[in-house]
C-alpha cells in the first residue's frame, strides 16, 4: 500500500482531494496510518469527520467501504447474511433434477459461497487494502461496541460454514461519533483520538475557496463570516462546514456576487435546518452581515 512519508505529505495529499487538514488532524491520521491504528474522530456534525475518510481512500487510490450506524444494529448487518431467496431456489432445482439427494451434500452446498451476503465489515477484510468507514458508532449500542472491539483487535471473523476470515493487508479504520453518547474506554483505547472542531475564518475561507473555486473570496468570506457569526447564537443545530460549503454553493448557482440581507434571508434553507434557528437567524441578519 502506497502510504505517507511523513505527516505534512498526508496534509498536502489530502488538499489535492479538496480535504483541508490542520496540523493535529494530519499527525494524528498519519500515525493511525503508520502504526495500523483505528482513527476515532469526534466533533459536531459537518465538520468533516466523514469526509476525511473519503479523503484519504481517494489520496490513496483505495475503495472506501462505509458501515452507517444506527440504534439497534448488530453484527449481522455489519458482516454478512445468507441469500434466503436464492438458497431456497437453489434447493428447489436440487430437488427437482435428483431423485435421491444426499441430505449432506444438499445442506453444505445451501452455505455456498456464491450465497453469502458480504456486509461492509467482512467486504473490508476480504477486499482490503481498503478504507472502512465506521460511520456514528455513538448511535449504535454497547454490544456492537463490544463486536468491533474484538473484529478490530484481531482483524479477523469466522463464519460457522466456511472458517475464519482474515485480512491479507488491515483496512485503514476511520470511526466517527458526533457524541450524542459517549464511546466505551475500551473502543477508545484501541484507537487514535482526533476532535475536530469548527475550523476558524481564515481557514473557513480557504475551505470554500478551495472546493468551490468559482466562489469569489469576497463572497466566500461573507459567508463564512456570517456562518460564523451564526455558530455563536443560541441555535438548535449551530451549522458545520458542510452547511457553509451548501449556502456557498446555493448562492453561487444564483449568480450572486455580494451578499446581502434579502438574498441571505431567501436562502438560510441551505444552512439552517429548524425553523426555530431560522426565526432568530433572520432577526439579525444585519448583524450577521456586518463587515
Amino acid at each position: 500500500m502506497n502510504l505517507f512519508g511523513s505527516a505534512a505529505e498526508l496534509a498536502e495529499r489530502l488538499r489535492g482531494t479538496g480535504y483541508l487538514a490542520g496540523d493535529g488532524l494530519a499527525t494524528v491520521g498519519y500515525l493511525a496510518l503508520a502504526l495500523h491504528r483505528p482513527l476515532l474522530l469526534e466533533g459536531e456534525p459537518g465538520t468533516g469527520k466523514t469526509s476525511l475518510a473519503a479523503a484519504i481512500a481517494e489520496a490513496l487510490d483505495l475503495q472506501l467501504i462505509r458501515l452507517q450506524c444506527y440504534e439497534g444494529i448488530d453484527a449481522t448487518q455489519a458482516l454478512y447474511d445468507w441469500d434466503f431467496p436464492r438458497q431456497i431456489l437453489h434447493l428447489r432445482t436440487v430437488e427437482a433434477t435428483s431423485s435421491d439427494p444426499a441430505v449432506e451434500e444438499v445442506e453444505k452446498s445451501l452455505f455456498d459461497e456464491r450465497f453469502l451476503l458480504a456486509r461492509p465489515v467482512l467486504r473490508a477484510l476480504r477486499e482490503s487494502p481498503a478504507v472502512l468507514l465506521i460511520d456514528e458508532i455513538d448511535r449504535a449500542d454497547d454490544e456492537f461496541e463490544a463486536f468491533l472491539l474484538e473484529v478490530l483487535s484481531t482483524y479477523e471473523v469466522t463464519i460457522p460454514e466456511l472458517g475464519t476470515i482474515t485480512a491479507e493487508t488491515p483496512p485503514i479504520v476511520v470511526l466517527t461519533s458526533n457524541r450524542t453518547r459517549e464511546v466505551h474506554d475500551a473502543l477508545k483505547r484501541r484507537c487514535l483520538y482526533h476532535w475536530i472542531d469548527h475550523p476558524g475564518l481564515a481557514r473557513e475561507v480557504e475551505i470554500v475557496r478551495t472546493r468551490l473555486p468559482e466562489v469569489s473570496h469576497r463572497l466566500a468570506e461573507q459567508v463564512a463570516r456570517s456562518v460564523q457569526r451564526m455558530r455563536e447564537l443560541d441555535l438548535l443545530k449551530p451549522p458545520g462546514v458542510a452547511e457553509t460549503l451548501d449556502w456557498a454553493r446555493a448562492l453561487g448557482a444564483l449568480g450572486t456576487e455580494i451578499l446581502d440581507v434579502e438574498t441571505a434571508a431567501v436562502t438560510l434553507g441551505a444552512v439552517l435546518k429548524y425553523r426555530e434557528d431560522t426565526d432568530r437567524v433572520r432577526e439579525s441578519l444585519d448583524r450577521l452581515l456586518a463587515s
